[in-house]
């Protein structure tokens, strides 16, 4: 029996969410998407709101990943603890709120899935995501296990997944909203992207409004970031499993408005 994961990468502002609205149901379809997740840790910028996400829920995500982003919005922490389907990277500071992996039933079974944030260049001081994941993996019994890294640097990522092929079903990254074209499975089995790239405005520098990011790297009076208007696109890679949790293909999701 085949299994099939959308994962669907950084939502961006409105315009990402009314992606998600409006092209995940049929998505879901079209592909035969078993589970899927979708990180919205920009879906107000910087954080989210419960109302985004309620949206993004109801729009057929089995469950929204975050990252550095997560405490954007500090009206996020109490629907952090009471909603299990959000889940925050779990080597960050134990009290804060939320859970950083989890396990939900699916139409194959049991699925893990874990949210991790990298270390390089990061605003945080996270815990070391390589050794916190071995522990994690120690807790489980289900073979389908799904790791998100939040995390910059593409190294940093990729050593993730060779250090977990074999040893889980999927590995992809985000945080950098550009997608990666390295999708594959590693030798041992598990699949893998180093970004899965940006759900929010097309014509954009990461979601945001052109000039206002040209004038920052210029050195100019730049204003305060704004998301770019116009069409949206959505971004993401759809895995295919087999009965044991491996991974059998790769395939990149793309939509514009």
């Amino acid at each position: 029996m085949e299994w099939k994961v959308l994962a669907v990468g950084d939502v961006v502002a409105d315009c990402g969410v009314r992606m998600i609205a409006r092209h995940l149901p049929r998505l879901r379809r079209k592909y035969g998407a078993d589970f899927t997740v979708v990180n919205g840790e920009n879906a107000a910028v910087l954080g989210i709101t419960r109302e985004q996400a309620e949206t993004i829920l109801d729009a057929g995500a089995d469950v929204i990943t975050m990252g550095n982003h997560t405490f954007g919005r500090r009206e996020i922490c109490d629907y952090l603890d009471d909603c299990p389907r959000i889940l925050r990277p779990h080597n960050l500071a134990p009290q804060l709120p939320g859970r950083g992996w989890a396990v939900f039933d699916s139409p194959a079974g049991e699925v893990a899935v874990i949210d991790l944030i990298g270390r390089c260049n990061m605003d945080y001081s996270p815990d070391n995501p390589f050794l916190q994941v071995d522990k994690i993996l120690a807790q489980l019994s289900t073979p389908r296990i799904l790791v998100e890294i939040h995390a910059e640097a593409t190294s940093e990522k990729l050593a993730m997944g060779h250090m977990l092929d074999g040893r889980v079903s999927a590995v992809w990254g985000t945080h950098t909203h550009v997608p990666t074209a390295d999708d594959q499975i590693l030798p041992k089995g598990t699949g893998y992207v180093t970004d899965l790239g940006m759900t929010g405005p097309k014509n954009s520098i990461l979601g945001i409004r052109p000039d206002l990011s040209v004038a920052r790297f210029r050195g100019d009076l730049a204003g305060r970031y704004q998301p770019a208007p116009g069409p949206g696109k959505l971004e993401g890679v759809l895995f295919t499993l087999d009965a044991a949790g491996r991974c059998l293909k790769t395939e990149r999701v793309t939509v514009y408005d």
